[in-house]
């Protein structure tokens, strides 16, 4: 599994965890749904100012939401 593969997983599992919808999560991060999705799968690079809104918007920081391995 690649980092983009390990991160898209990790922010499906913390989404999960506080119980919100794919297209709850882009409306807190002023993301489009479809990124969201594209995140989740593995298939987008996402930029760090977009990873900094997705922690903002699960309530984590970005270590807890780097706290996987790959």
């Amino acid at each position: 599994m690649n980092v983009k593969e390990s991160l898209g997983k990790r922010i499906k599992i913390l989404r999960n965890e506080i119980g919100i919808s794919q297209e709850e999560l882009a409306d807190r991060a002023e993301i489009d749904r479809t990124y969201i999705t594209s995140v989740e799968c593995g298939k987008r690079n996402i930029s760090i100012v977009n990873i900094e809104k997705i922690a903002k918007a699960l309530g984590v920081t970005l270590s807890k939401l780097f706290d996987f391995e790959y």
